[in-house]
């Protein structure tokens, strides 16, 4: 804790005219000083020391001391961690599915990726090609279609 190698000390003194405060602290270069202070600055530091302990003992309190394993912190998650061949299947299902897009015709995958990558709907894909919105919509139907037969080609071998 460190208000026990806290590097200065707090003094009264009791005297028949008072009581009088100090605070005593070495320097950089180990000279000792000792600083008459007021009663208000003398109990400024008294607080800082207390609500330092009260932070101390909150964070020993809260601190956890039993073990951390992966099962215990398993436990904790709010998502679990996927297992290697689940990572493996998924690393390979994407790899798939840009392979697939990849295939696609220049326009298709260039509608299909503005609509499904981009959030551009059919309206304004439209506008950009210079083509209706029917035709777009017919595009990325077909594109999407291509794309689901590659992948259940995939997952049904």
């Amino acid at each position: 804790m460190w208000y026990r190698n806290r590097t200065y000390i707090l003094r009264e003194e009791v005297t028949e005219d008072g009581t009088r405060y100090f605070i005593s602290f070495k320097d950089g270069q180990g000279i000792s000083y000792e600083l008459n202070v007021s009663y208000d600055f003398y109990m400024a530091f008294r607080r800082l020391e207390l609500d330092n302990r009260k932070l101390d003992t909150w964070d020993w309190r809260h601190r956890e001391f039993s073990e951390i394993y992966e099962e215990t912190l398993n436990r904790r998650a709010l998502r679990l961690p996927k297992a290697v061949d689940e990572l493996i299947i998924e690393e390979e299902q994407t790899e798939l599915l840009h392979k697939t897009i990849a295939a696609l015709p220049k326009i298709q995958k260039r509608r299909f990726l503005l609509y499904h990558e981009y959030d551009l709907n059919y309206y304004q894909i439209g506008a950009m090609e210079h083509c209706t919105p029917q035709a777009v919509r017919r595009s990325v139907i077909i594109a999407r279609e291509k794309i689901k037969a590659q992948m259940k080609n995939y997952l049904c071998a």
